[in-house]
């Protein structure tokens, strides 16, 4: 037992007047009259029993009353869980759950008012001289420190739902370096949530005992949530007039079962094939909605179900742009050192008419290298030496995202060639076998023959090769096989570089090394290859996550990259950082809503962005009461205490953990019984 006011015990010297008044009995004797003197001594034994008793038990009760009165004052207390009584300013920390699973709702109203009502309610059960931190999940910097019960309360009322997401990690790290920087010994946290699993899927916080921790969990009615997941297409190649298969996963967290829910899908401000679906419970779905792209350019759309009452999942946003025109260049040899080659003929037939493909040629000495990051694809004519500078240019345009193919000269330098395709980090050439061989197999699960062979089994015709140039197998590379020899070397490799990508052919463009040029794969194989050199950007990224964006354009002068809303109502200014000519743009938070945005350069808009709010709380699961006290139990946190309120108001319950199990209200009326039981012995017991 502990006391507020331990000063007040001195009092209990009291106790001594009423001893004294016995011990001295000023009572004045009253004289009986006798008619018989011989019942005399019967009834004085009698008389002075009785009275002896009598003030032995008045005697008591005045002692006892007393000294309930004087504890009273002392105010004692039994400390919860053995913990000190705090006296003294209070340091308290009041973390508010404004994820977007507290837009649920609980029997009292939606979670979030509910929270706030409680986090006002703490605040109130403490004195006005303590000081108070709110922290929520936005992590602001006015959210850092220190305030008064009355800033306390008007901070709180600006509290909105947010699309961030902290873990319990990080809310108790942040609020233990405010509390721990300030001088006071009292030092409280509040966690007000709903505690969904993900708020503790990295364990419980780490324990500082100098903090006492209160948990105060808010339930909801109803936990059932559906969920639109994510959406992709599983070729990265859109095309003009083409009927394209979106991909969506939709999650069901409840154990209930959705029938014939509806899915809208629009695309350009036009709703496309409506569809429904059937979802069993805690269960996901992948589905196919088929759509036709009717013009090119940036395409901005959203997929979109219908639940409540958590509805920040619900619609998914995402762009993609489908060029109208592809830009390629050949590089070819110089027309002094080999006037066949200057423009091949097999390329010009297969892309000069081409309405997608804008074919362009230059001759390797007339190369103007500040052109050629605004080509998609470059080919390599059969150079017989690549030179330090163009090689240079060509690294730096493979790793902005740009494709290069490359088709050696029978005349190839295979030193020069090393030096190129090592810098590139893939394989290269080693010598040339003469014999006669042929194409042996297709990689069918490659990107750019998914789609074009009908049937991938039995014997097809392949190319036949009279001679070829054997490629190395560097370990470092990562390299994809695309046709492969009957000999097993490889007749045409893919390698990633950066982000953009290497086809290295074991063969030049004619036909004294193979019939490769004049075989139906080639179209396939060099166009496909073209499609494919399109940018491949994300179709969505997640508000919140230090995500980094890519784009292929580098500002020059005074321009400046901004994304701006649809609606032109948002509009910033994104970091950006050049290296090796790939640029990155850093969103730093600015972007806090869901939608479909542009990027734009100076008056030229990129591309499309969109930005959708991050998943992880969909899953609307939760630890109940019960179970945060057993996990605490299970890690030892003495000081953590998880807080019921059903059975008593906040105050008393917050009371009764900062100065412990008050008995003073008892010791009153322990007080009062004993002088009711003074006057009853002195008035009933004669």
């Amino acid at each position: 037992m502990k006391f507020v006011n331990p000063s007040f015990l001195y009092a209990l010297s009291a106790v001594a007047i009423p001893i004294l008044i016995h011990l001295f009995n000023f009572r004045r004797y009253k004289t009986v009259y006798f008619t018989n003197v011989r019942f005399l001594k019967e009834v004085q034994l009698e008389t002075k029993s009785r009275s002896r008793l009598k003030h032995l038990l008045v005697l008591l009760s005045r002692i006892l009353a007393i000294s309930m009165l004087v504890l009273a004052f002392a105010q004692p207390c039994i400390p919860v869980d053995h913990k000190k009584i705090a006296s003294g300013e209070q340091l308290v920390s009041i973390y508010l759950d404004n994820s977007f699973s507290m837009d649920a709702v609980s029997k009292s109203g939606r979670l979030l008012d509910e929270g706030k009502k409680t986090a006002a309610e703490v605040a109130a059960a403490y004195k006005p001289g303590d000081r108070f931190q709110l922290l929520t999940n936005d992590f602001e910097g006015r959210h850092q420190r220190l305030l008064s019960r009355d800033e306390f309360l008007q901070l709180l009322e600006e509290v909105k739902l947010s699309p961030d997401f902290k873990n319990l990690q990080q809310v108790f790290t942040r609020q233990a370096d405010l509390l721990n920087s300030n001088g006071s010994r009292n030092k409280t946290a509040f966690v007000i949530s709903d505690f969904q699993s993900a708020l503790l899927n990295k364990g419980l916080i780490k324990n500082d005992t100098n903090i006492s921790v209160n948990l105060v969990p808010l339930n909801a009615e109803d936990r059932s949530n559906l969920s639109m997941d994510s959406c992709w297409f599983v070729s990265p190649v859109r095309k003009q007039n083409q009927v394209e298969q979106l991909h969506i996963r939709i999650k069901n967290f409840s154990n209930k079962t959705y029938d014939n829910i509806p899915v809208k899908l629009v695309i350009n401000n036009q709703e496309r094939t409506p569809a429904s679906f059937n979802l069993k419970a805690n269960a996901q779905l992948d589905t196919v909605l088929s759509f036709t792209i009717r013009e090119g350019g940036i395409q901005s759309g959203w997929v979109e179900l219908s639940d409540y009452p958590v509805t920040f999942d619900d619609r998914l946003y995402f762009s993609y742009t489908v060029l109208k025109q592809i830009p390629i260049l050949a590089i070819n040899p110089a027309a002094k050192d080999k006037p066949q080659a200057s423009v091949n003929p097999y390329l010009k037939s297969l892309f000069a008419k081409d309405s997608v493909v804008v074919f362009s040629n230059t001759e390797e000495n007339k190369i103007d290298y500040s052109t050629l990051s605004g080509f998609r694809m470059i080919i390599l004519n059969e150079l017989k030496t690549v030179s330090s500078g163009l090689a240079q240019e060509l690294n730096k345009f493979v790793q902005g995202g740009g494709n290069l193919i490359v088709f050696p000269s029978d005349e190839a330098d295979i030193n020069s060639y090393k030096e190129f395709l090592g810098g590139l980090n893939c394989n290269y050439y080693e010598g040339v076998d003469t014999s006669r061989t042929q194409v042996g197999s297709v990689n069918y699960t490659a990107d750019i023959y998914r789609e074009v062979f009908e049937k991938k089994t039995g014997n097809i015709d392949l190319p036949v090769v009279f001679r070829h140039f054997m490629l190395s197998h560097n370990s470092r590379s990562s390299e994809e096989t695309l046709l492969k020899l009957r000999d097993g070397n490889s007749f045409l490799d893919r390698t990633v570089h950066g982000k953009g990508q290497i086809y290295l052919s074991a063969v030049p463009l004619n036909t004294g090394w193979s019939n490769f040029v004049k075989h139906a794969l080639f179209v396939p194989t060099l166009y496909q290859a073209v499609l494919f050199s399109q940018p491949q950007y994300r179709l969505f990224y997640t508000i919140g996550n230090p995500e980094e964006i890519d784009v292929t354009a580098n500002p020059a002068g005074d321009e400046i990259f901004k994304i701006c809303s649809s609606d032109k109502k948002i509009e910033i200014i994104p970091e950006y950082k050049v290296l090796d000519s790939r640029t990155t743009l850093f969103i730093h938070d600015q972007i806090r809503d869901p939608g479909n945005y542009f990027l734009n350069l100076d008056k030229e808009t990129l591309r499309g962005i969109s930005f959708n709010y991050n998943r992880n709380e969909s899953d609307l699961s939760v630890y109940t009461a019960d179970g945060l006290k057993k996990l605490i139990e299970s890690k030892s946190l003495a000081n953590f205490h998880v807080l019921d309120f059903k059975n008593q108001t906040i105050r008393a319950a917050l009371s009764e953990i900062a100065e412990g199990k008050k008995l003073w209200k008892l010791c009153i009326i322990l007080a009062l019984v004993f002088l009711a039981c003074e006057i009853a012995l002195l008035r009933l017991l004669k």
